[in-house]
C-alpha cells in the first residue's frame, strides 16, 4: 500500500483529500504544518507527499528545499498562489507537480496515479545506462555524470532531458512534452518547458558538455545523437 503524506494547514482540505485518497486505497498520513516532517519522512518513508506553499512557520518552497537535500520522493505542490513565479520556483526546487486552490480532487488523484506510474516504469528500465556524447545517464539512480563529475538536475530536469535523450534526433512539440513528462493533458503555460530547457542548457554549458538541445524553430525541441 503507497503511503502518502499530506501536509496543509487548512483542515477542511486535509480531510478532504485524506477521503480521496484513502478510497484510492492509499495509507494517508496529515500534518498541519511542516515542523515535524522531515523527521518524519525519515521515520516512516513515505512514497509521495503532497505540500502546501503558504503555510506558518516554515512554508513548502523550504521544506522542498530540506526534503531534495536527502530524497527524491515525488513532491505534488497545492497553493492559493497562483502565480507564474510559484509555479516555475516549485518545480526548479525540485517539485514534481504543482495544483492550484481550488482544485478538483478527483485531478489529485490522477496525478499521484500518473508519478507512479512513471515510477514503476522507469523501475522496468532500472538498470538502463545511456551514453550520448560525453554524457552518461544511470537510469536506475536518475543520475548524469560527464567523465565521472555528477551533473545534478531537479526531477522535472532529468526527466525531459532523459526522454529527449532516449528519443535522440526525434523533434517533439512543446504540448507533446508537456504530456510526457508530467504524464496528463497539462492545464496551463506551455513556457515552462521553455524553462526547464534553459535550465538544463545552463548546466549542460556550465562542464563544457557536447551534448545539446537543439531548438526546432516553430515546433519544438531535440536532442541530436
Amino acid at each position: 500500500m503507497k503511503h502518502i503524506f499530506v501536509v496543509d494547514d487548512e483542515k477542511n482540505i486535509r480531510d478532504l483529500i485524506q477521503k480521496y485518497l484513502q478510497k484510492e486505497g492509499y495509507k494517508v498520513t496529515l500534518f498541519e504544518h511542516g515542523n515535524n516532517l522531515i523527521s518524519e519522512i525519515n521515520r516512516l518513508k513515505p512514497d509521495l507527499i503532497v505540500l502546501d506553499i503558504m503555510m506558518p512557520g516554515i512554508d513548502g518552497l523550504e521544506l522542498c528545499k530540506e526534503i531534495r537535500k536527502k530524497s527524491d520522493i515525488p513532491i505534488i505542490f497545492v497553493s492559493a498562489k497562483d502565480e507564474e513565479l510559484d509555479r516555475i520556483l516549485g518545480l526548479e526546487l525540485g517539485a514534481d507537480d504543482y495544483l492550484s486552490k481550488p482544485f478538483s480532487p478527483r485531478e489529485l488523484v490522477v496525478r499521484i496515479k500518473n508519478i507512479f506510474k512513471r515510477l514503476e516504469k522507469s523501475d522496468s528500465f532500472k538498470s538502463e545506462h545511456i551514453n550520448i556524447k560525453d554524457i552518461d545517464i544511470y537510469c536506475e539512480r536518475r543520475y548524469v555524470e560527464k567523465n565521472g563529475v555528477e551533473i545534478k538536475f531537479t526531477t522535472k530536469e532529468y526527466e525531459l532531458l532523459e526522454f529527449l535523450v532516449k528519443n535522440k534526433n526525434m523533434p517533439f512539440t512543446r504540448e507533446q512534452l508537456l504530456q510526457r513528462v508530467w504524464g496528463y493533458d497539462y492545464i496551463g503555460d506551455q513556457r515552462v518547458i521553455d524553462d526547464l530547457v534553459k535550465r538544463i542548457r545552463k548546466k549542460l554549458k556550465k562542464v563544457d558538455s557536447e551534448l545539446k538541445i537543439t531548438t526546432v524553430w516553430g515546433y519544438g525541441y531535440r536532442v541530436d545523437g
